[in-house]
């Protein structure tokens, strides 16, 4: 499962795994994203904010997790890594070959510097 929170007047979304991720959690996931994409043009940030990395349940959840990201990473202008994961901290290394957004990696103890970056 992917919780998640946002906040609209920051223009930020939240996403937090619990568990391993499921072909479900992205569709979920992109409801809610598409959903405010239709009323504004972009997100300004996006925070990935877990502790460790949980995975995928199957090959279909890592597949609907590569779908979401190229279907929406156009519209994110920032996107913290909040973690602790040695997975995760070496994601803006790797994206950032292939995302538009900007990519900051975090402790997963900073998450209001994170939060403070996205709204910079």
């Amino acid at each position: 499962m992917i919780a998640h929170e946002l906040l609209s007047d920051q223009s930020i979304l939240i996403v937090t795994p619990e568990g391993p991720l499921k072909k479900s959690d992205f569709k979920n996931l992109a409801k809610v994203v598409d959903s405010y994409l239709e009323r504004e043009d972009r997100l300004n940030g996006l925070m990935i904010y877990t502790e460790s990395f949980p995975g995928w349940s199957n090959f279909a959840g890592f597949i609907s997790h590569m779908r979401f990201v190229n279907n929406h990473h156009r519209s994110i202008v920032k996107i913290a890594a909040v973690t602790d994961s040695g997975f995760l901290s070496i994601l803006p290394r790797i994206a950032d070959h292939f995302l538009k957004a900007e990519i900051k990696h975090f402790n997963y103890s900073d998450k209001d510097e994170a939060l403070s970056w996205l709204t910079m």
